[in-house]
């Protein structure tokens, strides 16, 4: 008999990926969404989607009585870091409120294992390479909302003995990605503008630099972990190793098009300026791990995003407090 898993935010995009790599592995999955952000397209086959939000708790309840979940992968979230300072309760409400309730029912029902997805803005500035043994210091309120998650599922641990796996994945990209956000994934962003002959937007010189991660480098890992008995209540970092500027970044999504590189520098806004991970913990407990390099991975998505075509994008309409907002978001 197959186990039966949660994968919340299976329409989106890391977690669409997730659940299909839970599905290979022979679990009966069930996929939890709002479609906020994400996609029935995006629904692997064979995963039992069910629309609605984690924030509502008649749902999560009545699933848990249902389907007796064997493992929950949490990774529905709203991860735009830079607007959470203006959309503070919405942010709260659905990154920490709503995986409250994921976690109360994890406890009841005895869950095996929760997989939560994190984030390294849990860090904040300053701490490059990022490695687990920092402590912990977000500047950003959807950092804050996943290090309380982190915080309670350790609390929830020690209390009630559930188990946890929790990953801090950074810059993923790749196939499936919502293009039409425009408030985060950048490489998302700049491949929407350039297909629409529009120029890249950068905030500030574009000297901020990430380890873009392919979602290949990490989905799959965080799909088998609680089938890693070292790696329980144990916190990771999971991506790229290898950092590049956001100007970089410009030129390799341009050469991916074959377009001369156009750049609109805009105001620099209040983020971290330096922000990859050290990996080392995760090879020690996954095994040595190939990875997609930026060249390819860029490649691959422009693929499928020129498949797609260019997308509207996306104004958050809902904004809670407007001082400071980067002028290019004041709309």
């Amino acid at each position: 008999m197959s186990r039966t898993v949660l994968v919340t935010g299976a329409a989106g995009f890391i977690g669409a990926h997730v659940a299909r790599h839970c599905a290979s592995l022979g679990y009966h999955v069930v996929g939890l969404d709002d479609l906020s952000g994400g996609f029935r397209e995006n629904v692997p086959e064979g995963v039992e989607l069910v629309e609605g939000s984690i924030t509502d708790v008649a749902l999560v309840t009545r699933l848990f009585e249902q389907h007796r979940f064997e493992y929950v992968y949490h990774l529905a979230a709203y991860a735009a870091e830079g607007l959470s300072h203006f959309i503070r309760r919405y942010n709260y409400q659905n990154n920490l409120v709503g995986s409250i309730n994921l976690i109360n029912e994890s406890v009841k029902h005895e869950v095996s294992c929760f997989v939560f997805t994190s984030s390294i803005a849990v860090y904040g500035a300053g701490q490059t390479p990022m490695s687990e043994e920092l402590k912990p210091s977000p500047e950003d309120p959807y950092g804050i909302a996943k290090y309380a998650v982190e915080l309670d599922l350790r609390a929830a641990h020690e209390m009630f003995g559930l188990p946890y796996i929790v990953f801090r994945p950074h810059n993923v990209y790749g196939e499936l990605q919502n293009i039409a956000d425009r408030y985060r994934n950048v490489i998302g962003i700049f491949m929407n503008q350039v297909m629409q002959n529009q120029p890249m937007t950068i905030f500030g010189d574009g000297s901020q630099t990430r380890a873009f991660s392919h979602v290949d480098d990490v989905a799959p890992i965080i799909a088998r972990a609680p089938e890693v008995p070292s790696a329980y209540n144990q916190v990771f970092n999971v991506g790229a190793d290898r950092p590049y500027s956001v100007l970089s970044l410009a030129h390799e999504v341009a050469r991916a098009f074959r377009v001369a590189p156009n750049v609109n520098h805009l105001e620099a806004r209040n983020e971290v300026v330096h922000a990859f991970s050290n990996h080392t913990k995760i090879a020690k407990h996954f095994g040595a791990r190939t990875q997609i390099d930026l060249e390819s991975g860029i490649e691959r998505m422009a693929e499928w995003v020129r498949k797609r075509g260019p997308t509207t994008p996306v104004i958050f309409k809902d904004i809670e407090v407007r001082k400071n907002l980067p002028a290019s978001w004041n709309v």
